[in-house]
């Protein structure tokens, strides 16, 4: 931040120097700026991929792309009221851990675009390379190593070599170790049900690459077929190509909140006045803001990109284990 003195942004919080948001004077867009027609705060997250405009006594989240236009949601204050009704869960490295295995796919389509395979990601690309969507993922890319080069090319590397790696970890073959269980996943998830919580899975991949982790990830713990176990699971749905239809998932990700809203209100049949007896379980940051617009309390779970992201503050809570979250939700 740029001005010794806290951030303060209603129904969101007030954030210290050390709270990893950064202090802005007006918004990316030129939409708005502090000081004028009531704005009093403008501050982003520390991947500048949300933009928060306080104007006193409300505050506004405006979710960045880099392929379409900005969007602007109202936030809302959020709570944690016991018993829960139901646990909103995201995929990749929170219920398993996959994000190196989708990197390293962003790092084949970069290198095949490039036509250079010995080419690799820096460490200061891993925030903007996992959380979002495909699309965000390579257009970031795109304009950092190869700005002459098109999304649509892109893509379709990055499918090809997607299609490939699962089909070889589908049979049985393929990169050793891709989706792997969170520790105590299994037995936080029976616990829930034993406490006749809904659960909900969430995901910002297409249902081509998330199917096959949460299935691999049953099937080592042996806990029978994921669509019997969940009641609800939401993917981005299919990508849109040439020759098939797609469905709406690329321009409306985490850290937008659609994902979960849905998956809660549509999915669970939670209406959004019961928000507060929800929780959302994530590990990107992109994730964590997508729980906080969607209205409810987030739970961030270490190894992400949370805190690289400057996001952790936008968390209720921030723990290292499901044994930790259990004890949150038991209160």
């Amino acid at each position: 931040m740029s001005e010794n003195k806290p951030i303060i942004l209603p129904d969101l919080g007030t954030f210290s120097d050390d709270a990893g948001l950064i202090r802005m004077e007006k918004t990316s867009d030129g939409r708005y700026t502090r000081g004028v027609n009531g704005v009093e705060e403008i501050a982003a997250t520390g991947d500048r991929k949300v933009e928060f405009v306080s104007f006193g006594n409300q505050t506004l989240a405006c979710v960045k792309s880099a392929i379409a236009f900005p969007v602007y949601y109202p936030v809302y204050p959020v709570s944690i009221e016991r018993p829960l009704k139901a646990v909103l869960m995201d995929l990749d490295g929170t219920s398993v851990r996959s994000e190196e295995f989708w990197i390293w796919i962003i790092q084949l389509s970069v290198a095949s675009l490039l036509g250079n395979p010995k080419f690799e990601l820096e460490e200061a690309d891993l925030p903007y390379v996992s959380g979002h969507s495909v699309s965000e993922h390579l257009k970031y890319c795109i304009n950092k190593y190869c700005p002459d080069k098109k999304l649509e090319d892109a893509r379709n590397f990055y499918f090809e070599h997607t299609h490939r790696e699962m089909q070889e970890i589908m049979e049985g073959r393929g990169r050793e170790n891709a989706f792997t269980p969170t520790p105590g996943l299994k037995d936080f998830l029976y616990e829930l049900k034993d406490m006749g919580v809904k659960i909900g899975l969430v995901t910002s991949g297409l249902y081509e690459k998330a199917w096959p982790e949460i299935l691999s990830a049953f099937r080592t713990l042996k806990m029978g077929n994921p669509k019997d176990f969940y009641d609800a699971i939401i993917s981005a749905g299919f990508p849109l190509r040439k020759g098939s239809v797609g469905t709406l998932g690329e321009l409306s990700p985490k850290p937008h909140p659609w994902l979960y809203s849905e998956t809660c209100v549509v999915g669970l049949n939670i209406p959004f006045a019961e928000r507060s007896r929800v929780i959302g379980i994530e590990d990107s940051g992109a994730g964590a803001c997508s729980i906080r617009l969607a209205g409810y309390a987030t739970i961030g779970i270490s190894g992400g990109n949370i805190e690289s992201s400057g996001t952790k503050a936008l968390c209720s809570h921030y723990t290292d284990s499901f044994a930790e979250i259990m004890k949150i939700i038991k209160g």
